[in-house]
């Protein structure tokens, strides 16, 4: 679906490193709606994340047991759950869990993702064949069952989660920036350089791999909220982050059985998830039509 969507974009995949140092970049993001809108969600998230502590008016752990399951009041916006302590607190909290964890496992992603894709496009013949014929097997295998599997297997926690979806996760890079390294490979220049006898490294680095950063720009701003989505989804099944951490997966399922009478434990954090999904989609959208403006849409 990502991957879909950057290719209808219509990205030109020639000159991109340029686009992106063009100052008008940041200036198109923000002429759009979906700029605006995907700036103010994701600018107002990271500056919760990192003044946490500040915003956050009491400690995310602490536990109150005559303040137990209150509903929300000026003193806990967000209500308290049954151990007392403030849900408001722990969403505040839980964000900065989301984003420190979501974009350190799509650095993994892209590391792994991007040098396999360059190292497949770039070379070709067996060693292409044999890595996309890993991506195509891995691709069949839904993402969360295989991350699942692999957290199990690793017995959950924050190491086995980042691992289990690192392991999923860089597959559509690599799928990704192997057809942008193929574009340009018959290229002028990377002909010049081969045989200027530039080493291989060098080229893909300095020549081909500039030519995709557009790509990958979008795309892991794309990716970013689902890396979050799937940290919450394995931390609610008790295969990721463990309680008493105020990860947004936890929460809601610590809330789940009170669902009917303390709603509150399990919404915000629910929105939460919500608004940065649509946070960053509607940056990766608009940055995605920044840069190449003729596919641009209105929202």
């Amino acid at each position: 679906m990502l991957r879909e969507r950057i290719r209808t974009a219509g990205i030109n995949l020639k000159g991109t490193l340029r686009a992106i140092r063009d100052s008008k970049v940041p200036a198109r993001v923000v002429q759009s709606n979906a700029g605006l809108l995907g700036v103010a969600l994701t600018g107002t998230l990271i500056l919760v994340a990192v003044f946490a502590p500040e915003v956050a008016p009491h400690d995310p752990i602490a536990q109150n047991y005559d303040a137990t399951n209150q509903p929300p009041s000026l003193e806990h916006p967000f209500g308290t759950d049954r151990f007392g302590r403030d849900v408001f607190s722990r969403v505040i909290h839980g964000t900065r869990w989301a984003l420190g964890l979501g974009i350190s496992i799509l650095v993994f992603q892209i590391l792994l993702g991007v040098t396999l894709g360059l190292v497949a496009g770039y070379y070709g013949g067996l060693v292409e064949a044999a890595i996309m014929r890993l991506v195509d097997v891995m691709l069949a295998i839904p993402g969360i069952v295989l991350a699942l599997a692999i957290a199990g297997m690793m017995g959950g926690g924050i190491f086995p989660l980042v691992v289990a979806l690192a392991a999923v996760g860089w597959r559509g890079f690599a799928r990704l920036v192997r057809g942008d390294v193929k574009s340009v490979m018959e290229d002028e220049y990377i002909e010049a350089a081969e045989a200027a006898a530039v080493s291989d490294v060098r080229i893909m680095l300095r020549h081909v791999l500039p030519n995709a950063s557009a790509s990958i720009i979008v795309y892991a701003t794309l990716t970013l909220p689902a890396v979050i989505l799937q940290v919450a989804a394995l931390s609610f099944l008790g295969m990721g982050v463990n309680p008493p951490t105020p990860e947004w997966g936890a929460i809601i399922e610590a809330g789940r059985d009170q669902l009917q009478t303390e709603w509150w434990i399990s919404t915000f954090p629910g929105l939460a998830i919500m608004i940065t999904v649509i946070g960053f989609n509607a940056l990766g959208d608009a940055l995605r039509d920044a840069l190449d403006p003729k596919q641009s849409r209105p929202l």
